[in-house]
Order: C-alpha cells, then sequence, then structure tokens
C-alpha cells in the first residue's frame, strides 16, 4: 500500500513557474513507475508526464514538452513536476499516481495508487 501526497499548486500568472511535490509513503517507492496527471473542469483526466524507478525512461504530453520536468528522489520518497512557462491551459487538478508494477502507462486506470489532487490555476 502506498500513500501519496501532493504539494505545491497554487495560482499563478501566465509565463510563472510552480513545482509540485508528490511524497510517497507506506510501500516500496522506488520500485514504482510514478506519473503526474491532470483534470480539468468537464475534461478527462491526462497524463501529464512519468518516470520509471531509475529515471532511465521518461515520458511527456506533447502539450507540456520543453516546459516541464519530471524527477524524483528514491531517499526522499518524493517525486516532482517543475512546471515553468504556464499557460491558462495548464489550469487543472493535479494528481500523482503510483504504478507499482513498473510498467507505466497513460492510461490512469493502470495506476493504482492516487494522490488527493493539488489545484493549479495559470491566469491571463
Amino acid at each position: 500500500q502506498v500513500q501519496l501526497v501532493e504539494s505545491g499548486g497554487g495560482l499563478v500568472q501566465a509565463g510563472g513557474s510552480l513545482r509540485l511535490s508528490c511524497a510517497a509513503s507506506g510501500g516500496i517507492f522506488s520500485n514504482c513507475y510514478m506519473a503526474w496527471f491532470r483534470q480539468a473542469p468537464g475534461k478527462e483526466r491526462e497524463i501529464v508526464a512519468g518516470i520509471s524507478w531509475n529515471g532511465g525512461r521518461i515520458y511527456y504530453a506533447d502539450s507540456v514538452k520543453g516546459r516541464f520536468t519530471i524527477s524524483r528522489d528514491n531517499a526522499k520518497n518524493t517525486v516532482y513536476l517543475q512546471m515553468n512557462s504556464l499557460k491558462p491551459e495548464d489550469t487543472a487538478v493535479y494528481y500523482c499516481a503510483a504504478d507499482p508494477r513498473g510498467i507505466g502507462t497513460v492510461t490512469p486506470r493502470w495506476y493504482d495508487y492516487w494522490g488527493q489532487g493539488t489545484q493549479v490555476t495559470v491566469s491571463s
């Protein structure tokens, strides 16, 4: 069982930056593929970025490539999402998710554990 707690969301102007953190506890974090998803009102949950246990495989959605960076610190059981050059269309609730099988996909249903979400609002 893995518990995930996100932090770092907030209100920022377009062009600004935020850094999200996701602290994991209760399981073998270092084995997990970790991902960030987001969900805007009226839209489906979509993957933003994902990272394998050792950082060897990293995925970014096309919409965030070149602006967002995912990273992890297994010693701290934490995964990060650095978001730069934020746009109003990045506004959403951002969720951290863990796949204990270490596979990692873009499909939310394959992730067993989820955080409670953190709101990111980008004003124009």
